[in-house]
């Protein structure tokens, strides 16, 4: 049940075309909305009051045996999807509904009586209104309303100049579509066509606030630092060292990581190449960083034979780690406001130059999927231990599975594939990483004290 969850919202994430902070946001109070329900009728899973940021006391079942947790789970799930996602395509709704009156039927095997049946989705329903009414004071709504942010001016500051032809459906309007012929994750492939293998090309309404699509030629949510984080204290307790200065001389940091950016992008070996592609997790083509993450640990519920409580915890935990990753990047990745390789290469050293896969909408550092794979893998590491794996997230959009030694192998990998992919410099990932290791850390240390070292 909570591995079906995880699989539908990878699908939701990409065809809303969201961006990894607002992906993000959802699915921490997604899992939360599932784990406090089970958590409420089910006296071994602890309660997460006191554990998250203003999270709220919540209606617990009186006697649990006269309750069906997985029927207050999925109850809970409901309200808070349908708060969350209230602008979201038609389909889209449709597709969970389905899912939850699916599960909720499942539960006919059991022979529930109708009076367990009423109370447990009662009771997940006032759960649900809960957590819907404590999202609303994280401050996501203010950053809806302000005015729009104007970026720094100067050499060493970030700007979007992605070229044109990087645009498949992001930037659709409501007469035309183009779609990129050459972008893997446009082509239907045999044996890969599903919902989640489909680029859904179909434009949003332009007063949608709440699930804006990812809009490339933008800039991706420039007041995020100001949500309230999940479990970190404030956006900036783990701290980030400053980024090498600008400069455009050939012995200065800035340059040499420019140039080793380039070099690397003209002489990629088919394993980076692939390893780029693979980790790429384009919003609008994927379920984002987010999704991945989340996928990685949904196949481990089967992998280490989980129990549906022990699947739960882990899913609160790394969508928790995960959110509070871009709460926390995007705060630095606004306060300096970066330049990209591409801006810097092409201004500098190689007028003609292009990374691999599209650079995002936002500043360089730190690199957000590296601070985003280094706090989930620093939660399934300690939820799981270490040992290999094996992903495949990739296969609906024509990726084989790829296997990894451990869950921190594959963080890195993950970070080193955006200075393959040309979008990040080798500091932006370094500095991501150590962001995301102590972001990790800390949700371990306020959700599970037990575990942490």
């Amino acid at each position: 049940m909570v591995s079906e969850w995880m699989h539908t919202m990878y699908g939701a994430i990409r065809v809303e075309r969201l961006s990894p902070p607002v992906a993000s946001r959802l699915m921490a109070y997604v899992s939360a909305a599932l784990y406090s329900g089970l958590s409420a009728a089910d006296s071994r899973l602890e309660p997460l009051t006191g554990r998250l940021n203003g999270f709220p006391k919540l209606p617990k079942a009186g006697d649990p045996r006269a309750y069906d947790a997985t029927l207050v789970g999925v109850a809970a799930e409901r309200v808070v999807l349908d708060s969350l996602l209230r602008d979201a395509l038609p389909t889209t709704r449709a597709a969970l509904t389905r899912l939850a009156d699916s599960l909720a039927r499942s539960r006919d095997s059991v022979l529930l009586l109708p009076a367990v049946r009423t109370r447990s989705a009662e009771l997940g329903q006032r759960i649900g209104l809960a957590i819907v009414s404590w999202s609303r004071s994280d401050g996501f709504d203010s950053t809806r309303t302000r005015p729009p942010y104007v970026s720094p001016v100067g050499d060493a500051y970030w700007v979007n100049d992605a070229p044109a032809n990087i645009y498949a459906s992001q930037n659709l309007s409501g007469a035309s579509e183009f779609v990129a012929l050459d972008n893997p994750a446009n082509v239907i492939r045999a044996g890969s066509v599903s919902d989640r293998g489909l680029i859904l090309n179909r434009p949003k309404r332009p007063n949608v606030k709440s699930l804006p699509a990812v809009n490339m030629a933008g800039m991706s949510e420039p007041y995020w630092g100001t949500v309230r984080p999940f479990a970190l204290a404030r956006w900036n307790e783990c701290e980030l060292a400053a980024p090498p200065a600008y400069s455009v001389d050939s012995t200065s940091e800035l340059y040499r990581d420019a140039a080793s950016v380039r070099t690397t992008g003209g002489g990629l070996t088919p394993e980076q190449r692939a390893i780029a592609l693979y980790w790429a997790d384009n919003a609008g083509e994927s379920g984002t960083p987010v999704g991945h993450w989340l996928s990685i640990a949904s196949q481990m519920v089967s992998v280490r034979n989980l129990s549906a409580n022990d699947a739960a915890r882990l899913m609160v935990l790394t969508s928790v780690a995960q959110a509070d990753a871009f709460v926390a990047s995007w705060g630095y990745k606004y306060q300096y406001n970066l330049i990209r390789p591409r801006t810097y290469i092409r201004r500098v050293i190689d007028s003609t130059w292009e990374p691999l896969i599209p650079t995002p909408p936002f500043p360089e550092y730190p690199s957000g999927h590296s601070t985003v794979s280094a706090a989930a893998a620093a939660v399934l590491t300690a939820m799981l231990g270490d040992g290999a794996f094996e992903d495949s997230t990739g296969l609906t959009i024509g990726n084989p599975v790829r296997r990894f030694e451990s869950f921190r192998a594959a963080a890195h990998e993950a970070g080193e594939s955006r200075v393959y992919g040309g979008i990040h410099f080798t500091y932006g990932n370094l500095g991501g990483r150590a962001l995301g290791e102590c972001v990790g850390a800390k949700v371990i240390e306020r959700l599970e004290p037990a575990r942490a070292q």
